[in-house]
This record gives structure tokens, sequence and C-alpha cells, in this order.
């Protein structure tokens, strides 16, 4: 006769048998007497820390304040970052060090794309007079290639909002396409349009769809992107943009008074900088000299910021191929250069193109996290740098500027919409209690098998009375703060852009774009002057990730508020 052990029953309080707190732990938990006398041996000496009066003292003192600039200009952090681990710091110059007047050059960019459309690929004379429109565009978008739509994306690939042509997306066709799917951007159905000289395609896009649409015209969606692609591609591939850029540089290029001062506290610091850049010489010669030349009187051309110049980049393939590094021959300002021949080194005074990341590393003899490269472009500059190296990153996005200081205008009203959604929050709970209450009121009420007295029924039938008015007021205030909630929301996000809401949002989630901004950016800053204001020994330190059970009040969510100088979020 076999004997089958009766299953032991779990405790509703106590912890699983076999966890490290049990008296019979089935794993870890053992510690001898040496660690448990070096751990007391620490609280004493952390008692001693925080009991020292002279300490105490100097950390009371308040921090002189000596910057004086709006937090918009902050540099924020996604990963620590010891600034004095870096030796080497690399810049882009397009939409990094060169800031451009956005309305002006989007609009030469718009007219020269449009003229080749008609011209080189023979769209009708029509789609000229379309006017393009600033307010309709923004970075983190995506274009439906086969639907011919415009989407924007929270962190998880769903699909917040959608415009087809100039013009909301049908909640139906909506819901069909995009409900239970998300957009991944690996699939070549989807373009992201992540750079600031990408905007005009987007309206381009659109319009375009939103005209000849209206038109009666029946319109081949992929085609109409990859023809715009490839006229944008065109007039910035013959430098026929760049020309017009150069003639009025002034009129294109911010000029930063901030920006060479930077340039020099880095330096002064211990720090070597390089120039990283697609643009070729001739471009980058101009540009530079307009933005650094007689800034600070230390250095006479710009090149004397800059031990090492590298133009026509070709990044992203910069960091994933093998192209070798060709030395010039520079001429007067600002005028083309002749190629000299394949370079065997890099070196200060010189000027070089091409090459690749694995050379770069070898021939200036810094690497991994001792080199810190800012640029604008998630993909070309931040995404494929970390996924080929193991350089830091800061990314410029000059729009935060923008949304911070918008935001902060709208400080109360944000702050009633947080109040309306905390007791939205609460309402959600007590309906869903009250509902639980109600039903088993209900069963009690219905049950024939065990008879109540008439007072016990007369008392449950008054509970279930009363629970039901408590319900029907809960359930009122419940819509009435959703809908105050989603006015209130709707009010904040359309006041940024009426199309798009907010940049780095989308609902109540990051949008995709600052979803990778966060992922792939140790460091984020609206313009690289903000370096001005830091030390080039900062430590840059980012609250750590807190998990839900942590959030909730776990003693564990106090450990290590601090975040680490690890990997990036969601890299291996």
């Amino acid at each position: 006769m076999s004997f089958c052990p009766v299953s032991p029953k779990l405790s509703p309080t106590g912890p699983i048998p076999g966890s490290p707190t049990t008296s019979d732990p089935l794993h870890g938990s053992f510690r001898t007497s040496l660690s448990r006398a070096q751990a007391e041996e620490a609280e004493r000496r952390a008692r001693a820390l925080f009991s020292d009066e002279e300490l105490g003292r100097l950390l009371s003192v308040p921090r002189v304040q000596a910057r004086q600039t709006p937090r918009a200009r902050d540099i924020f952090v996604n990963r620590n970052l010891r600034m004095s681990h870096v030796e080497l710091i690399g810049f882009d110059m397009d939409y990094t060090l060169a800031i451009y007047h956005m309305r002006r050059l989007e609009q030469l960019a718009y007219d020269m794309t449009l003229a080749k459309l008609v011209s080189d690929k023979g769209y009708p004379a029509v789609i000229g007079q379309l006017q393009y429109d600033h307010h309709f565009v923004m970075r983190g978008l995506a274009v439906d290639k086969t639907n011919g739509n415009l989407l924007k994306m929270d962190r998880f690939g769903y699909v917040g909002r959608a415009w087809h042509g100039l013009r909301p997306l049908q909640r139906e066709v909506w819901k069909k396409l995009y409900r239970n799917q998300r957009v991944r951007l690996k699939n070549p159905q989807f373009a992201w349009i992540d750079t600031l000289f990408a905007l005009p395609e987007a309206w381009l896009f659109a319009a375009i769809i939103e005209l000849l649409e209206s038109l009666g015209q029946r319109v081949d969606y992929g085609k109409l992107y990859d023809d715009i692609r490839d006229a944008i591609d065109t007039v910035h591939r013959d430098n026929s943009l760049k020309r017009e850029v150069r003639k009025e540089l002034g009129r294109y290029i911010f000029q930063d008074p901030e920006l060479g001062a930077a340039l020099h506290k880095l330096r002064s610091g211990g720090k070597k900088l390089f120039l990283l850049t697609n643009s070729a010489w001739d471009y980058t010669d101009a540009v530079m000299r307009y933005l650094l030349d007689g800034q600070v009187a230390e250095y006479p051309s710009w090149r004397n910021y800059f031990d090492y110049v590298v133009t026509l980049a070709a990044k992203p393939a910069f960091f994933s191929e093998q192209r070798p590094f060709l030395e010039l021959e520079t001429a007067g300002p600002g005028e083309e250069a002749r190629v000299v021949g394949e370079a065997s080194s890099l070196e200060r005074g010189k000027v070089y193109q091409g090459g690749n990341l694995v050379q770069f590393e070898q021939f200036t003899g810094y690497a991994g996290e001792g080199i810190l490269y800012v640029g604008d472009h998630i993909y070309g500059d931040i995404l494929k740098s970390k996924k080929s190296s193991l350089w830091r990153t800061c990314m410029v996005v000059q729009e935060i500027e923008d949304e911070i200081t918008y935001t902060d205008g709208q400080r109360e009203r944000i702050d009633r919409l947080s109040e309306v959604e905390l007791v939205r929050e609460r309402l959600d709970d007590e309906v869903a209690h009250r509902k639980g209450l109600l039903n088993t009121l209900d069963r009690k009420l219905e049950r024939g098998d065990e008879p109540e007295s008439k007072d016990e029924v007369a008392r449950l039938e008054e509970e279930r009375r009363r629970t039901k008015v408590e319900l029907d007021k809960l359930r009122w205030a419940l819509r009435e703060a959703t809908e105050v909630a989603d006015t209130l929301e709707a009010e904040v996000e359309e006041g940024f852009n009426p199309y798009w809401g907010l940049l780095f949002k989308e609902g109540h989630e990051n949008s995709r774009f600052g979803e990778q901004v966060e992922r792939y950016a140790c460091l984020y800053t609206s313009r690289v002057s903000n370096f001005l204001h830091d030390s080039p020994m900062q430590y840059y330190r980012s609250p750590r990730d807190l998990m839900p059970h942590e959030q909730g009040g776990t003693s564990a969510g106090k450990m290590s508020p601090v975040g680490s100088e690890g990997p990036p979020k969601g890299e291996g």
C-alpha cells in the first residue's frame, strides 16, 4: 500500500517554503560570521559618517548657484556619465554645432524638392501651388507607404494618432489598420521621420495625397514617397541646397555666442575634440568659419579647436563599414579640397574624409567609453554608434527648449490634470469595489438554501440600496473625471502641436521618438553650448529606473537611487 503525502497549504501571510527568509532555505541566504561582522562594521561607520558635525556643516551650506540659465538649457541624463573618464569628444556639424533656422531651411528644401518633383519626376504643375505648413510636421512620425498615412506611435509601437493627407484618419479605418498591431520600423512598409531635414518630405507626402485625391486622382503611395525621398536626397546629394545656404549663411544658420567658449572650456578641462560630419570640406569650412572664427581670442581659426577633422564620413556607414580615411589637401577658405591619398594616421592640423570606426580608434589611440560623440540624428549619430561601439553619446534635440518652455507655461493646467487623473484612478477602484460588493449582496439575497431572518433580509436590502446609490454616484463622477481629464490633456497637447501633440509623449506613454532618445542617448540637450554651464569633470547622474513593485513602496526601491554606467538601455 503506497502512501501519498498531503501537500502543505501555503500561508496567506508567510513566505513560500524554501525561500531565503525561511528556516530551511532552498537557495542562498548562508552568511558567514565574517560577512556579518563586516556588515555591522559598515553600519557603525555609516552612523559615524552621519554624526560628523564638521561634515554636516559642510554639506548643509547651500552651494552657490552661479548658473542663471533656464531649465530648458539643462543637460539631461539617461545613463550615468563621468566626464572625468571621457578623453575625446566628437561633434557632428549640421543640426549639432550648426543650429539652423528651421523655418527658412525647411522652406528652401521644400521649394527645391517640389521643383524636382515637377521637372524630374513628371508630377502635375498643380502641386506647385501647395504652401508649406511648418506646424503640421514634427520629428518622430512614421510614413505608412502602403496606406498613405502619417502615424505617431508610443514607446511600444502602438499608433496613437494617424492622418491621411491633411485629415485625421477615420476612426474605423484607424482601428482596422493599426488597433491590433504594432508599427515595426524594420518593416519596409514604414519610413521613420527622425531627422529635422526630413520634415519637408513628411509634409509633401501628406499634402500631395490630399491635393491629388481631392481632384479624384489615384495615388500610388509607395511610389510617391520614394519619388519625394529621391528628390530631397538629390538636392542634398548634388549640393544644390547647400550652395544656396552658403550664399546667405547668416540667413539660414544661427550664431551661438557661447559655442566657442563651451568648446574652449572642454579643451581647458583636458579633453581633445574632433569633428565628424557627413558634409563635404568646402561646405564644412564655410559653416565652421561662420560659427567659430573670431569667437575666442585663443583660437584664430575654427580648426584650432579640433584635434581631428573628418568630412564626408557617410554616417551611419562610418560605424559599420571599412571605408578608408583619405587625406585632403585644402585650398582657400570654403573651396573644394583635393584627395592626396589614403591616410595611415590622423594628425592635428590635417583634414580627412571617409574613414571608419575601427581605424579611427586605432589612429587616435582612444576607444570605447573614453569617447563621447555628440550628434542630432538618432540612427546615423546615436543608434549606430551604440550598436557598433562603446562610445558614449549625447543627442542634440533643439525642440526640447520649446517643449519645456511650453509645458512650464502650462504648469497650472498640468497640475490640475494630474489631480484629476489621480482622482479618476481612485474612482475607478471604488467603482470596482462597489460592483463586487453589490454582486456579493445580490448572491446573499438570492440564495434559497439558507433562510435568513426578516431583519437580516431587510438589513441586506438596505445595504444593497445604499451601495447601489453610491455606485451610481461614483460612476457619474468617473465619467465626469474622465471627460475633464481628456479635455485638459487634449488642450495641453494640442496647444503645443494641434496635429501631433507633444514631441516626447504619446497619450500616457513616452512617444516612440522619446523612447529612442532614452534608449540610445546617454545624455541629451538642446545645444552644444549647454556644456559651458557644467564642469568638464561633471558626473552626470540619472535616477535609477524603478520597477512597479519598487514604486509601490518596497524597501528595494530605496537601494541605489542613482542609475548605472552600464550598457545602454535595451542593449545586451
